[in-house]
């Protein structure tokens, strides 16, 4: 009996001094990644047009080094070994070795030279976007969007499996269980249950006084509201910050450093403030993560798809209701004192909630939102499986857009060069956008049942709907897969049933159908 307690101790020996190599090695790894995040943020918010060249070199060196030690023997025996007794770990630590196995596996297929590689060209991609995007000149982007695609249709090859193949590789990165089958039973809810009625709403006219549509709101102006939005939204200005970049985008490292951007238009007011809601909703789940999670693989968002659920929730749910903007308004006719004059509430709640066919995703309303997605789902599918090419895409994406959307595009900004996904390699992201809206109006429809959400925001901010989330998602970072945090979250599966039915309703109300 003594020998068999010897054994049983010395394994568990064994298994604390793996416990302890792993997380000597996570450490050193997470240093790389916070290198890289500085990188990838400085370069995307103020870095100088002419450092572009050689932080490639230098991101290629940290590349390298970081790919050195995740393929090294030691590493990989330790991360087996875990893995092979995760039984024995506590859950958060078992959650964190299978996901670190599947990264492990993964990068193993990868030749380091080629991993090296695409991480610098990933270094000055984003750059060269911008630059086409403002020049409104495809062909400055199109060389290296062809290198881009060139990588992610080699990395799709070879991290197939039995079960995942092409793009599904990818859909699999940013949501776990959400494959091409699944997405496409989503998307025929969607076109079967809503295409009808969006076609129905757009052929009827909303009246309302647009004149504050037509006015300039001065950039400086627009700032100092989105820092009164951060406010609203209870954000830890002292673990994070506000910059400005082409396209909005949140980041962060930990809880303790969660950094936002918003871009500012002075003929357009409204893509300011949800900018910065919707950015501002990312930026509350990484805050509001569990800290103890910090140190680990396991903080931050779940999925993207429960990330953008966030993000669309605070921004559409919440930004766009009418409830938010009666405690809100008057603040922001302070601010446009000139412009705001004549303006009711009604009058900038109805503009806000306008349904028409647009050409910029970021500016869509909720209703056709899902369309753009599906746009971009479609064209994505098709140049994995090599039935486009890079040069193709301005035409299919105007064909496109005229097939879902019925309007013409006028130019490659306003058209295939809008978003800044592809630069950075983030191909099977998109359609994240749609499912989070889904799980958002599922999650909203249980919220409700719980806590008054209409006297929550006449307080001045989010603080309950913050907490409430937390204790329901967000403190569990990515312990948990997104059907689990769905099913504790809404005690149901997913069901998006929930999406078409706040839709309809909601936008009902507002056309008077």
């Amino acid at each position: 009996m003594k020998e068999l307690e010897n054994i049983e101790n010395n394994i568990e020996n064994n298994i604390k001094d793996f416990v302890c190599k792993y997380e000597e090695y996570r450490e050193k790894l997470k240093a790389y990644n916070y290198a890289m995040w500085m990188i990838s943020w400085d370069s995307s918010t103020e870095a100088p047009k002419g450092c572009f060249e050689e932080r490639a070199k230098y991101t290629g060196i940290l590349s390298e080094e970081s790919y050195k030690l995740q393929t090294s023997k030691e590493y990989i025996e330790t991360v087996a070994k875990l893995f092979e007794n995760r039984d024995k770990l506590d859950n958060s630590m078992a959650h964190e070795i299978v996901e670190v196995k599947k990264d492990v596996d993964k990068i193993l297929k990868i030749p380091m030279e080629e991993y090296v590689e695409f991480q610098m060209l990933l270094a000055t991609s984003q750059n060269t976007w911008t630059e086409a995007k403002i020049k409104n000149d495809f062909e400055i982007f199109k060389p290296c969007l062809e290198k881009i695609v060139v990588f992610i249709r080699k990395y799709a090859k070879y991290l197939e499996t039995d079960i995942l193949k092409g793009y599904d590789v990818l859909l699999d990165d940013f949501e776990p269980g959400f494959t091409t089958k699944e997405y496409d039973e989503f998307f025929g809810v969607l076109k079967k249950e809503l295409v009808p009625f969006v076609k129905e709403i757009t052929s009827k006219k909303l009246n309302y006084n647009n004149d504050f549509e037509k006015e300039t709101y001065p950039r400086l102006d627009q700032i100092e509201f989105a820092k009164y939005i951060q406010k609203v939204m209870c954000y830890d200005t002292n673990h994070g910050l506000m910059k400005e970049s082409e396209h909005p985008f949140t980041s962060g490292t930990s809880t303790k450093d969660v950094r936002f951007t918003v871009h500012y238009y002075e003929d357009l007011l409204v893509s300011s403030i949800f900018s910065a809601i919707h950015e501002l909703g990312h930026a509350t789940y990484e805050q509001q993560c569990n800290p103890e999670l910090d140190d680990t693989f396991v903080g931050g968002g779940a999925s993207m798809a429960m990330h953008e659920s966030q993000s669309r929730f605070y921004e559409n749910i919440i930004g766009r209701s009418l409830e938010f903007w009666k405690i809100h308004y008057g603040k922001l006719q302070e601010t446009f004192k000139e412009q705001l004059e004549y303006t009711t509430l009604y009058d900038f709640y109805k503009a806000i909630n306008k349904v028409e066919n647009s050409l910029i995703r970021t500016e869509a309303d909720e209703l056709t939102y899902p369309l753009h997605i599906m746009i971009r789902y479609d064209i994505e599918r098709m140049l994995l499986k090599g039935e486009i090419e890079v040069s193709d895409l301005p035409n299919i994406w105007d064909k496109m857009v005229k097939e879902y959307l019925g309007i013409d595009v006028p130019s490659v900004s306003e058209g295939v060069l809008q978003d800044v996904h592809w630069s950075n390699g983030t191909f099977g992201y998109f359609p994240t956008y749609a499912l989070g809206s889904a799980y958002a109006a599922q999650i909203y429809n249980k919220m409700k049942q719980e806590i008054d959400v209409e006297n929550a925001l006449s307080n001045g901010t989010t603080k309950e709907i913050n907490e409430w989330l937390k204790e329901k998602i967000h403190k569990y970072g990515r312990t948990k897969y997104p059907n689990e945090l769905l099913m504790i979250a809404t005690g149901e599966e997913f069901n998006p049933m929930y999406y078409v039915n706040y839709l309809k309703d909601k936008y009902s109300k507002i056309y008077n159908i």
